[in-house]
């Protein structure tokens, strides 16, 4: 946790270019196999970019063997399983580039999006380079464009995946705030950016959870088991600035196994 700032804001210019019931013979919920298809779509935090263990035909995807929802299906057994979540993805991508899996068997869909379209590289990397007052104005942009155009982008994927799996359960999820405010860090951004990078995460995941709601999928809330491991909290789940640089940002292993899976499994 405790960079340097030069290494911080030097590995930061990349980042924007790169980013219940058991008994003898009887199985336990954990192992029963789900009924269904289940479909991964979404982005790098579906994929599990930080989490290592990349499926090498994945390619720059980064489809991690580590991801939440690899390790769920895994632990499930699904009928079939789908991983078409893909570092760097936007709304547009997952509608052009990842439905080809659903269909009216498709029992499962989950989906991280939106992150990217709001312009969440950009705006890391400018906190980091360019200090205070132009990280708040570019979080400003952001949050304008989470706020007018995300809800219409969301609309669209959200539509295609129903349209294409009538019969699915989906389950949006959200993405944790990155830092612990007043936490343990020395170096990097200050503390009022740290607190507005913050508020936008809950204005994304507010977008998300309404616009989710609409279409009668479920929502989950990733926060409750990320507090206690962002960023400056002394046990983070989440990676600072990283060599390879696209991980930067992102949940380590233990964030999706510890911080998205339990949640996802909820909620599936």
């Amino acid at each position: 946790m405790r960079v340097s700032r030069y290494a911080a804001l030097t590995s930061a210019f990349f980042v924007a270019s790169s980013l219940a019931l058991t008994g003898a013979g009887t199985a336990t919920a954990s192992q029963l196999p789900a009924a269904g298809g289940y479909v991964a779509l979404g982005d790098s935090y579906s994929a599990g970019v930080g989490a290592g263990s990349y499926d090498s035909g994945s390619g720059s995807c980064k489809r991690s063997t580590k991801a939440y929802p690899a390790l769920w299906a895994a632990a499930h057994s699904p009928s079939s399983f789908s991983f078409t979540a893909c570092s760097g993805a936007r709304t547009g991508d997952v509608v052009s580039g990842q439905l080809g899996p659903l269909n009216s068997a498709t029992s499962l869909v989950s989906i991280t999006i939106g992150g990217n379209d709001a312009g969440f590289a950009d705006t890391m990397t400018t906190c980091a380079l360019q200090g205070e007052s132009a990280c708040l104005a570019r979080i400003a942009e952001a949050r304008d464009y989470i706020d007018h155009t995300l809800p219409g982008k969301l609309d669209t994927v959200y539509k295609a995946i129903a349209d294409k799996a009538p019969s699915a359960h989906v389950v949006a999820l959200g993405y944790p705030r990155l830092y612990k405010l007043d936490g343990d860090c020395d170096a990097g951004l200050t503390e009022k950016s740290r607190a507005a990078v913050n508020d936008a995460a809950d204005a994304i995941d507010g977008v998300i959870a309404k616009r989710a709601a609409d279409h009668g999928f479920a929502y989950a809330d990733v926060n409750p088991t990320f507090a206690g491991h962002e960023l400056c909290s002394g046990s983070p789940w989440l990676h600072s600035v990283t060599y390879p640089v696209d991980e930067s940002y992102h949940p380590t292993s233990a964030g999706q196994a510890e911080g998205y899976l339990p949640v996802f499994g909820s909620a599936a």
